[in-house]
């Protein structure tokens, strides 16, 4: 990577191909995550001369400490429920023993070649990337804090992309050794025996199945009715049904009051007064977004009460010229795969094309064991917002790809308006959900029908079979029901 000064605006060093005359940025991202590290190639595709400003390494929290070294992760403890299972396929092998330091490499060395991957996009595409931490200075200036001085940097367009990270609560006690947040979680150096979780959401299940996976006695506390209340119930009250069969201890509809640290063990205790001792203690409870610092205030951009950037639909803030994209903004959608939209759509209207967000068809998975995956509408959203529906729901159990595979557990449910059968939701939880979700997807952007869902040819024998039978089911013509 080449030093600072070489990345520089109007730098005699300047390697981008552009006008060296100009001392003025096209666009300068502050932050390098999934919404900002797209924004800038596209940006560069489209022959804007771009800046990043980062403070860590590229790919941010998706990248570095969230989804990428979650699913690796989960891909090691999926590997070990496979080999514990192997003489049901007819397979001999040993006893199946977790190496965690192994995992946990595994886990790094994945992140770093993604990492390097972004790295070289960034050479490819000819973005300057500076290291250090931003702050906006005035109209059309961003001013980055850096390791040897400061460097104002002069753009015509800004994007902002900082991000999210773990809440912490003091009360809770938060030191990152026995009270820790997910970004501790995937740093432990042994597998803790006991396990709490304060939160039910797609992080504390993630690590949960993670964790008992290795053998960990993990307990949620979860003080909404339901874990992943984001989810169809349905799929929700299945999900949690299958958590408890891999040994976890859900609680559900209590918070925990205090968390007292000892010698050795945490103890937290529960409305009502339960305690519960453990070795450690995940705080998974929310997000809180990255503006502190950054000069929202006087650079006159408008925030919500959370401090999360205002946007419209073409990721425009209310000052000429800054846009914001990702979890700091106040879309409810705070995903990866949205922040990267964003970052295009950010892009494609500072470059003069009329582009808008489209939450219509977002999707959403959870890496549970099994995985659950979303589009759309709940049936508790359908109903509220006065439409009729229909639904159909096929299982893998019913599916010959899924009873080969030995992973039967789950289902998938549509939902459909009943007048004119227009897909509204598709929710499954089952294997492999998260690559199925994807052609529910695209059926909801497109306004396609059950009907013309199960009307397409899917291939046999596969998982995608069941989507097309719960396409079916919509109107009662499931075959293998």
């Amino acid at each position: 990577m080449a030093d600072n000064e070489d990345l520089t605006a109007g730098s005699a060093n300047d390697k981008s191909g552009h006008d060296k005359s100009s001392n003025v940025w096209d666009i300068v991202i502050i932050g390098g995550g999934p919404g900002g590290y797209v924004a800038a190639i596209r940006a560069a595709q489209m022959g804007a001369r771009v800046c990043v400003v980062e403070k860590d390494e590229l790919g941010g929290t998706c990248l570095n400490r969230g989804c990428i070294p979650t699913k690796a992760l989960v891909a090691s403890v999926s590997v070990l429920d496979q080999i514990r299972q192997a003489s049901v396929f007819g397979v001999e092998v040993g006893e199946a023993r977790p190496d965690f330091s192994r995992m946990m490499a595994h886990k790094q060395e994945t992140v770093e070649r993604l990492v390097k991957g972004v790295q070289y996009l960034f050479k490819k595409n000819k973005i300057a990337l500076i290291k250090g931490t931003a702050r906006l200075a005035g109209a059309g200036r961003v001013e980055a804090k850096l390791a040897d001085g400061t460097q104002v940097l002069a753009a015509k367009n800004i994007i902002i992309a900082t991000g999210a990270d773990p809440s912490v609560f003091p009360a809770f006690g938060h030191d990152g050794k026995q009270v820790i947040t997910s970004d501790e979680a995937l740093s432990l150096s042994e597998i803790p025996g006991r396990l709490l979780i304060i939160g039910g959401g797609v992080i504390g299940c993630e690590f949960a199945c993670i964790f008992a996976g290795l053998g960990t006695k993990v307990t949620i506390v979860e003080a909404m009715p339901s874990i992943l209340p984001m989810l169809d119930k349905e799929v929700s009250r299945q999900l949690q049904s299958y958590l408890k069969r891999r040994g976890i201890t859900v609680k559900t509809r209590i918070k925990t009051d205090t968390i007292k640290k000892g010698p050795g063990e945490v103890t937290a205790v529960l409305e009502g007064g339960e305690e519960i001792a453990v070795d450690k203690v995940l705080v998974s409870v929310g997000r809180v977004v990255n503006t502190a610092g950054l000069g929202l205030g006087e650079a006159g951009v408008a925030a919500t009460a959370r401090g999360e950037v205002i946007v419209n639909d073409r990721m425009r803030t209310n000052v000429p010229g800054v846009y914001a994209i990702g979890d700091v903004t106040d879309s409810k959608y705070k995903l990866a795969h949205v922040a990267s939209r964003q970052g295009i759509v950010a892009v494609e209207n500072i470059m003069g094309k009329d582009s808008r967000m489209d939450y219509g068809a977002v999707p959403n998975a959870v890496f549970t064991l099994p995985e659950a995956a979303s589009v759309g509408l709940t049936e508790d959203e359908a109903r509220e917002k006065g439409l009729e529906i229909r639904t159909g729901k096929f299982a893998f159990i019913a599916n010959g790809k899924a009873i080969s595979m030995g992973e039967t557990e789950g289902f998938v449910k549509f939902i459909a308006d009943a007048a004119t059968d227009r897909v509204l939701g598709v929710h499954i939880v089952g294997p492999h959900a998260s690559d199925l979700i994807a052609e529910a997807t695209l059926a909801i952007r497109l306004g396609a029908t059950s009907a013309q869902v199960a009307e397409t040819i899917h291939a046999h024998p596969t998982l995608a079979e069941v989507a097309m039978e719960a396409a079916e089911a919509v109107h009662g013509l499931a075959i293998h029901a």
